[in-house]
């Protein structure tokens, strides 16, 4: 008898620690993460083929990362992360042909 309470609490006290381990994690306080350019979709949706990079950087500020090899490709990243949630991210890249003119534009 004795031994079959003591298997039981060691039994009980080994799940609580498991399982306190996985649910404290949830109760330490995690500030939301945003970093990058946040673009909304109306200021997307301005920008079309043809227009220039003054034109492009007026509407949607300087990108947060150009291409360094000189292809004249622009990128504007935003990534986001609330609490414990899983992150999200939006990636518009911008292509300007060697005239600096807009030729695609490609939103993820």
């Amino acid at each position: 008898m004795y031994c079959k309470t003591l298997i039981s609490i060691t039994a009980i006290i080994v799940f609580v620690m498991l399982t306190a381990c996985s649910t404290l994690e949830r109760m330490v306080y995690r500030p939301d993460i945003n970093q990058g350019n946040w673009l909304s979709p109306g200021e997307v949706s301005r920008i079309h083929n043809g227009m220039t990079q003054q034109q492009v950087a007026y509407i949607l500020g300087t990108p947060m990362m150009d291409d360094p090899f000189g292809s004249k490709t622009w990128f504007y990243l935003f990534r986001q992360q609330s609490g414990h949630q899983q992150a999200t991210q939006q990636t518009v890249i911008l292509t300007f042909n060697k005239n600096d003119k807009l030729i695609n534009i490609k939103n993820e």
